[in-house]
């Protein structure tokens, strides 16, 4: 925005700068060009009215020559011709003779106004000496051209001064200002961000940049208060819930162990139906708690080596696995890229997918994990060949308790659509070709710029809802 605002200023002052200072340097150039040619042209006519005296009415040349004296005393170049284009008299200085001066003499005399030439950097300029349909001579004097030059480019330089100073004051200007409006801006940004990764206590300064930006800083504090307000009210249910549900489970359970080991064989049938209840009940209370959790979640991206972690799981799972009759197995498509996600989020919804998997895969099934590098995401797919889920299923899989076909609680699908979309990644169910189901994972791929590679990933847990 810095950049944005500066260079807009900045092209708005050069083109003000251009449509005011250049014209007003050329309106001011011809000014002196005009004023210098009229001061050149009186000068010779003050010549002429002497060379007319003398040509005309026949009187003494003195007053004549005097002002041609004047002339060379300030370094112009005069001579002075009768009507026969002859040469009366003149300067010791001869720029005001040759051939253009014989034009210009020609012209007048033929009651002309030639444009006055340059000869050698001198201005020309003729005049008659006496009426202009039928004068008696003509006089040229020839002036240097270095003074006007000299004020041109006086005038030139004071319009680039001054355009310069205007461009370097815009520039300081441009730059202030966009720092005022910017700078708050970027802070108010970095704030949000870091709200947003979890850091609930962040508030915006509100003490600089517009009016406008300052109501929003304010706005938005009150926004994060609220959100922190409710984010551990919600906390605090949670844990709450936890508790009270925990430990009456576990002491109806102890009370069911110690019923049972009292009771004959059909109370003891009865019992262990009841135990199994509260079994389910209290996997059904961890399956809420960490759909909860997961939902709350608001990750710090970190650099996680896709294929290390794959690898992991599955040296974790196989021993469930074979105790079961289920073949894990991985599979790389080539080196994977690490991809951006919050510490232990891959390794949760890893196990979540494994598990989910073995459950629903018969004994001599197989369950594949493959990962490989899909454009601008790195992609993972746990595939089984077990009996699949219908398109009705498929489409509620995600939601709590959504799926009816659920062998388990109907929660681990749940926890991996949330644990993946936090991070910006996508989830989808695919038909495993020859029957089973697919679920594949898109997740963002970690900046590759080194920034963060190696970042340490919590310790593998393993979970199973």
């Amino acid at each position: 925005m810095t950049r944005r605002i500066t260079w807009t200023l900045l092209t708005l002052t050069c083109v003000l700068l251009v449509l005011a200072v250049v014209p007003l340097a050329v309106s001011m150039t011809a000014r002196e060009r005009v004023a210098y040619r009229d001061s050149q042209r009186a000068a010779t006519r003050v010549i002429a009215a002497a060379a007319e005296e003398h040509l005309s009415d026949h009187k003494s040349a003195t007053t004549m020559r005097r002002e041609l004296t004047a002339a060379a005393r300030v370094g112009d170049c005069a001579a002075v011709y009768d009507a026969t284009r002859h040469l009366v008299a003149a300067t010791p200085c001869t720029a005001a003779q040759g051939e253009e001066a014989q034009e210009l003499v020609a012209e007048v005399l033929a009651g002309h106004e030639p444009e006055p030439p340059e000869n050698e950097g001198r201005l020309l300029a003729a005049e008659p000496a006496g009426e202009v349909r039928r004068p008696a001579g003509a006089v040229v004097l020839a002036r240097s051209a270095s003074p006007l030059d000299a004020r041109i480019a006086a005038i030139w330089g004071w319009s680039a001064a001054i355009g310069t100073a205007g461009l370097a004051a815009s520039v300081l200007l441009s730059v202030r200002l966009a720092r005022w409006v910017s700078r708050p801006l970027s802070t108010l940004d970095a704030s949000a961000r870091r709200l947003g990764e979890g850091a609930l206590g962040e508030r915006a300064d509100v003490g600089g940049g517009p009016p406008e930006v300052r109501r929003l800083a304010a706005t938005f504090n009150t926004m994060a208060a609220r959100t922190e307000a409710l984010v551990h009210g919600h906390r605090a249910v949670i844990a709450d819930v936890s508790h009270q549900l925990r430990t009456p489970l576990a002491a109806l359970r102890l009370r069911l162990d110690v019923l049972a080991a009292g009771a004959d064989r059909d109370t003891a049938d009865e019992l262990a139906a009841a135990q199994e209840e509260i079994a389910r009940l209290s996997r059904l209370v961890d399956g809420l708690l960490a759909v909860a959790r997961a939902e709350q979640a608001t990750p710090r991206p970190t650099a996680v080596r896709v294929g290390e972690v794959v690898t992991e799981r599955l040296a974790a799972w196989t021993p469930v696995a074979q105790e079961r009759g289920v073949r894990l197995a991985g599979v790389s498509g080539g080196p994977t890229p690490a991809v951006a996600l919050g510490t232990g989020h891959l390794e949760q919804i890893l196990d979540n997918l494994i598990a989910n998997a073995v459950d629903a895969v018969p004994a001599g099934g197989t369950v594949t994990v493959d990962h490989r590098a899909a454009g601008g995401t790195a992609r993972i797919r746990v595939r089984d060949d077990g009996p699949g889920m219908t398109d009705g299923a498929k489409a509620v899989a995600f939601r709590r308790f959504g799926n009816p076909e659920a062998r388990g609680t109907g929660l681990g699908l749940a926890i991996v659509h949330r644990l993946v979309t936090a991070n910006g990644g996508t989830a989808r169910l695919e038909d495993t070709p020859g029957g089973g189901l697919t679920v594949v994972l898109d997740l963002p791929l970690w900046p590759q710029d080194g920034r963060g590679r190696g970042a340490p990933r919590s310790s593998p847990v393993l979970k199973k809802t």
